[in-house]
């Protein structure tokens, strides 16, 4: 299985533990790239629509593909109740599209997984003149000490291979894609936005939120099992609960050419 589909066989634990979106973030893309509610808009891979939700609240009209069926059916029961967010069940690569159809293309923790020679080629394709990408993603902190330090033991024991940065450094002001959108003839220079938050997790809330991550799913059960129930010891031990911070950056970039 490819690795980005795992998520759709974790859609009701993905929906109810990831982390949403600070509020602002939802302002700062409306007012940058001058929305009216009359606007198209294209998400690249929807999940169970907690960016989504953002965006609908505000009165966009929304397109959201994701090539998973489950996390469509729980992002569809979520915003029951915003006729105007349609969705498709594909990739963004197998979408055809329609050229120079949207105002705003937004991509919330998904733009990673796109495939690298169409991520830019093919959103500037499907652009209005003047049309506005927006990528963000949410990027954990590590925990304060001890806890930090605990945390390096039992990954070292158990899961090596994760001890690295997390997947979602790549949406940090050095990561790969700030080069490569940098890099493209097809936007402008991006402006970048960092809005900077934390979230209180239990040991089940933080066990859960791993169990959505990709990485995590494709380890053996077992070793994902052991992992997962010694991290939850080590929180407990810290006495059941610990803050998480985050960071939340936003890169908003300009189609190149005439508006």
């Amino acid at each position: 299985m490819e690795q980005r589909f795992t998520f759709d066989g974790v859609a009701s634990l993905y929906n109810t533990s990831r982390p949403l979106y600070p509020d602002a973030l939802f302002a700062d893309v409306i007012d940058f790239a001058g929305l009216q509610a009359k606007d198209q808009v294209l998400e690249i891979g929807c999940g169970t629509g907690q960016a989504t939700e953002g965006f609908a609240r505000r009165g966009l009209s929304i397109l959201a593909l994701d090539p998973g069926a489950e996390l469509i059916a729980v992002a569809r029961e979520r915003l029951a109740e915003f006729p105007q967010v349609q969705f498709q069940q594909t990739t963004f690569e197998a979408w055809p599209g329609q050229l120079e159809s949207f105002r705003l293309i937004f991509a919330a923790q998904s733009f990673h997984w796109v495939t690298p020679e169409l991520r830019c080629a093919k959103t500037a394709a499907l652009l209005t003149p003047g049309g506005m990408l927006a990528v963000f993603g949410n990027v954990p902190m590590k925990p304060e000490s001890p806890l930090s330090e605990k945390f390096a033991g039992i990954y070292a024991r158990h899961a090596p291979q994760l001890t690295g940065p997390p997947a979602e450094a790549w949406y940090l002001p050095d990561g790969p894609f700030v080069r490569e959108l940098q890099q493209s003839d097809h936007f402008e220079a991006p402006a970048h936005h960092c809005h900077p938050w934390s979230r209180s997790h239990t040991a089940q809330s933080y066990t859960d939120l791993l169990r959505t991550l990709s990485s995590y799913w494709l380890l053996a059960e077992d070793q994902r099992e052991s992992l997962l129930s010694e991290l939850a010891d080590a929180i407990n031990a810290h006495g059941g609960i610990f803050e998480l911070r985050y960071e939340t950056h936003l890169y908003l970039a300009k189609r190149s050419g005439a508006a």
